[in-house]
This record gives structure tokens, C-alpha cells and sequence, in this order.
């Protein structure tokens, strides 16, 4: 877990290929039909999917203790680089992280293209598939994610997939989980509006808890839909802003390049946002940030799993796997083509270049992905 925590890069869509190969392909600790049960099932719920499903591998293999494990491992080295990116900004060239986004696009335009050969596999899911890619480019909604994957498991169940055999008995379902993820959450709403009317000294730390958890909450379609909600949090809406556009985009393109989960990002904004009342309170926001808004999606996944591998039984859930992971695909090209057209305005050739050569090093190197970035950065430092 450590090992793929560190050299995990490109997003959740580049971590489900590494997750293939690594824990199916070398290691065996599920199969490939597991994986991609799971990678659907994931789809369902709010939060960061990635982490979700790494938190599933080690829940299947020796329960609650040794997920909680896993996905301790999984989010700690991203968010402690992007704890120290808040300190190392003021004194980092920034014209260094130039090429980091279209590097980016690169890294999802191969995994993409993985996940492509995965799971398309009939007319049928290539159809669902361009239909999520077509609905993803031309409508922004944070609905479209859910409601396309609602759509996709409805028409997936037109097909005539029979269910497999059971693998395992089914686990008890931990009604503990879920009331503690409400708890937490209605706890935190109300000490943040008592803090912020009666203006506590550190009502910002408290309101800092409930964003992060409320964004891990309810936030649908995994780093492309948090980051954007985060923008427009704390730096569009803020009274006060906490951060300059540059300052954000900078960390969300860094987290990019960085291993690990996305959501590493809240580390980078919580330090960010805490950073004006010293050093301390600095450490304080990005641990606040990377608690926050992991802890949901722990919650959620641990809960949720039992109930589904009951579901997952009865032929229209089983049926509408198929249809979630076409859904997937689709968004992900949608959200690869999105993601150029927005770092390009005006096009600019060597953006395009970045991209062809990441896909070609992925694809037909085995040029390791830190080598990648490194590069990348070089360039934007020496070009």
C-alpha cells in the first residue's frame, strides 16, 4: 500500500490502472471481477472514489481495523507534500509548474484509455459510454454525474447478464458507522454557525471542519467536482479571500503531479487558509483539511458495502454494474477533453505536446511516473 501510495499518479482514473495491475495482476489480492464490482459500486457514493476503493481492498481482506490502515497509508504521503507546498510556495518559481496540467491531461488520457479496453466491451456500453461523454462536455451541473450513473445502470439493465455464484457470505452491516457520520456532520454544521454568529476567536478552524466534511459528504464525481466547489468556497465567495487564483490553481495543479488522491488537496487549501495566524495554525489547517475530508467517505464506504453485497444479488443491481462503469468511461474522456480545452484558451502547441508525449511514455515506455513529473517540471523551470 505504501509502495503504490508513492507512485500512484494521474488521478483516480490512473490509480484504478495501477490498482489492476498491482493488486490483481502482481499481488492477487482480488480478482478482476472484484475490482471493477467494486469500482462501480464506489460510483454510487459521494466522496473520493479512489480512496474508496482502497479502502474496500483492505476491508475484504482483514476488515474494519486494517481498512482504516489502508486508507491511513494511502492519504498520508500526498497530504503531507501538500502540507509542505503551503510553505514552500512564497519561495518556489512558479513558472515551474507550467506544464503540470497538460502533463495531467496526459496522465488521464492514458488511464482513459485503459479503462476503456476494460470496460467497453459490447455496442451496448460503448453507446452508454458516448452518451455520458457528449451529456458530460456540454452540460456543467454537479447533478449530471449522479444522474448519468443512474442512467447508465437503467439502460444497462435491457441486457440479459445472469448473476454469478456468490464468492463470499455477505458482512454484518455497522449501523455504528452511519450514525456517527451523522453525528459528525450535524455537530459540526451547528458549532460552525454558533461559532461564526457569536464570532469565536477560532470559529475559522471550526468552520474549516464542517466545509471539509460537508464537501466529503456530498460531493459527487470524485477531485473534477471538489476542486471547482473549493474555487468558488475560498476563493470567489470569500468575504475575505484566502487564497488568490494563482495561489489556488497552482495547488490543484500540483496535486496533479503529486501521488496520491486528489482530495489531498484540502491539506494544501486548509494550510493555505489558516496560514495568516501563524505557523502553527498553518499545520493545524491542513490536518483539519485532510481528517475532514476523508473521514465521510470512510464512513460511507465501511456502511454502505454490506447493504450492497446483499443487492448486488438480485439481477437488476447486478445488470447495472455494466452500465456504471460505461458511464465512468465516458466521463472520463469527457473530463480529459474539458481539461485541455480549459488549460488551452488560446491553444497553445506546446500544451499539446505535453499531453502526446505523457500518453506516449505511459504507453509505450515503462518510464516511471515520477521520472515523468520530474521532467515536466524541468522544463517549466528551464523552457
Amino acid at each position: 500500500m505504501l509502495l503504490h501510495s508513492l507512485t500512484a499518479f494521474g488521478g483516480p482514473q490512473m490509480h484504478f490502472v495501477r490498482m489492476h495491475r498491482f493488486f490483481v495482476k502482481e499481488h492477487r489480492y482480488i480478482d478482476e471481477a472484484e475490482l471493477l464490482e467494486l469500482n462501480a459500486f464506489v460510483q454510487l457514493l459521494p466522496g473520493a472514489s479512489s480512496s474508496q476503493l482502497l479502502t474496500l481492498i483492505g476491508y475484504k481482506r482483514g476488515g474494519i481495523f486494517l481498512a482504516a490502515i489502508t486508507l491511513f497509508i494511502w492519504m498520508l504521503p500526498a497530504c503531507i507534500l501538500m502540507t509542505l507546498l503551503t510553505f514552500l510556495l512564497s519561495y518556489v518559481n512558479v513558472e515551474m509548474f507550467r506544464y503540470v496540467q497538460p502533463m495531467a491531461v496526459g496522465f488521464l488520457a492514458f488511464s482513459a484509455f485503459h479503462s476503456y479496453k476494460l470496460f467497453i466491451r459490447h455496442q451496448a456500453t460503448f453507446f452508454i459510454m458516448t452518451g455520458a461523454l457528449l451529456i458530460t462536455a456540454l452540460i456543467s451541473s454537479p447533478w449530471v454525474f449522479p444522474l448519468l450513473i443512474i442512467a447508465g445502470s437503467i439502460i444497462s439493465n435491457f441486457s440479459d447478464k445472469r448473476i454469478p455464484e456468490p464468492k463470499e457470505k455477505p458482512k454484518p452491516i455497522k449501523w455504528g458507522n452511519i450514525w456517527l457520520f451523522i453525528l459528525i456532520f450535524v455537530i459540526a454544521g451547528f458549532l460552525s454557525e454558533l461559532a461564526r454568529i457569536n464570532d469565536w476567536q477560532l470559529r475559522k478552524p471550526v468552520n474549516l471542519f464542517e466545509n471539509f466534511y460537508r464537501f466529503g459528504s456530498l460531493v459527487f464525481g470524485g477531485g473534477g467536482v471538489l476542486i471547482p466547489m473549493m474555487f468558488e468556497q475560498y476563493v470567489l465567495r470569500a468575504k475575505t479571500r484566502y487564497l488568490t487564483p494563482e495561489e489556488f490553481l497552482t495547488g490543484a495543479g500540483m496535486v496533479q503531479a503529486f501521488p496520491g488522491p486528489i482530495f489531498s488537496i484540502a491539506a494544501f487549501v486548509g494550510g493555505m487558509v489558516l496560514r495568516h495566524l501563524g505557523p502553527g495554525y498553518q499545520l493545524l489547517g491542513a490536518f483539519i483539511g485532510s481528517v475532514a475530508i476523508f473521514l465521510p467517505s470512510f464512513l460511507l464506504v465501511i456502511f454502505f458495502y454490506p447493504i450492497w453485497n446483499k443487492l448486488k444479488q438480485h439481477v437488476i443491481v447486478f445488470r447495472a454494474m455494466e452500465g456504471i462503469n460505461a458511464v465512468v468511461v465516458g466521463i472520463m474522456l469527457a473530463a480529459t477533453i474539458l481539461l485541455f480545452v480549459s488549460i488551452s484558451a488560446p491553444f497553445n502547441w506546446l500544451n499539446l505536446l505535453a499531453v502526446v508525449f505523457t500518453f506516449a511514455a505511459l504507453q509505450f515506455t515503462k518510464l516511471p511516473s515520477p521520472l515523468i513529473v520530474l521532467a515536466f517540471l524541468l522544463w517549466g523551470l528551464l523552457g
